[in-house]
């Protein structure tokens, strides 16, 4: 368990991580460097899950060896399975972190939201309905690995 005290805000327990994939933790269907490193150390402290429709089809390679659970979603309704996966794990011991249209209510539901915006960009409704706003995955796994940053980003 991750568990973050912010002051002049609240408190976080955050138990499980909830992941997109493309565009995410991967470009074009690659696994960004760097990200299986901090996910195997994150799994020591947090339940790992990357939720996906897999477009590219590569999930399951890119996360080979890497101690997380893997959820396959159909092409349709994608946001809200995605949403309804964050409330069945208790969404207020939940972080996310994703970047597309589809990843909207998963960030308006769980307890943490994290936004990326890389290389395939990020939907202008995700960002403004994240707590957080990071320019990589690496950055956004490190905030995880250090939350003290988060304090110093969150803290009134």
């Amino acid at each position: 368990m991750i568990e973050i005290t912010i002051p002049g805000d609240r408190d976080y327990q955050l138990r499980y991580l909830v992941l997109d994939y493309n565009g995410t933790l991967a470009v074009d269907g690659y696994l960004i460097k760097g990200v299986k490193r901090r996910l195997c150390a994150l799994s020591q402290k947090i339940e790992i899950y990357v939720v996906t429709a897999d477009t590219f089809g590569r999930a399951e390679r890119g996360l080979k060896k890497i101690p997380c659970e893997l959820f396959l979603l159909p092409l349709v309704d994608q946001a809200r399975r995605k949403a309804e996966y964050i409330e069945r794990l208790g969404r207020e011991q939940v972080v996310c972190i994703g970047n597309g249209r589809n990843d909207l209510e998963m960030m308006k539901r769980a307890d943490l939201g994290i936004a990326v915006i890389q290389a395939e960009g990020a939907c202008t409704l995700s960002v403004q309905s994240a707590d957080i706003v990071c320019c990589s995955i690496i950055d956004a796994l490190d905030l995880l690995l250090n939350p003290k940053r988060i304090i110093a980003v969150k803290r009134k």
